[in-house]
């Protein structure tokens, strides 16, 4: 293990959901790469593996659902991050809804929906670089969190 790895490995950064839907096809799957990069005009960034059955889709989508993992649902971060939606059919296990075309999780009380502005290849990753369109917020729980969630084995291959 590098210095840096060793070094990213004590970092303890917020989860979240991001769901995607193109054609009647719904995907999600937990990140760990995301944060706010704008204020004026808000900007978001959310990062999705190239090999995460949830990123074929998105890239198709023009818009994506980025909901808060509290730690209280961690059963949510199983599902989305230990799970593959080219097995299970996620969904059928959470309540949600439609808005402006992706998926919501009923159980997150924190979301956005995001229009697609840009892609930004990242290395493994890629970056969606949203624009807020909808939101819904509440005083919420503590987020889950990468240290707490360590012990998720990915659904899709590393």
């Amino acid at each position: 293990m590098t210095a840096f790895e060793r070094l990213v490995a004590t970092l303890n950064y917020p989860l979240y959901v991001v769901t995607a839907a193109v054609e009647g096809e719904r995907a999600g799957c937990l990140i760990g790469f995301a944060t706010q990069c704008s204020i004026h005009p808000p900007r978001f960034l959310a990062c999705l593996s190239k090999k995460n059955h949830t990123y074929a889709l998105a890239r198709s989508s023009g818009v994506l659902a980025v909901h808060v993992v509290e730690d209280r649902h961690k059963h949510l971060a199983e599902l989305f991050g230990g799970e593959t939606g080219d097995e299970v059919d996620k969904f059928a296990r959470v309540r949600w809804h439609s808005a402006h075309g992706v998926p919501i999780l009923e159980d997150c009380e924190r979301w956005f929906a995001g229009a697609v502005l840009r892609q930004l290849d990242l290395g493994d990753h890629v970056g969606f670089l949203l624009e807020p369109l909808d939101t819904a917020s509440s005083k919420g729980a503590d987020q889950l969190t990468y240290q707490e969630a360590r012990d998720i084995e990915p659904g899709h291959k590393p």
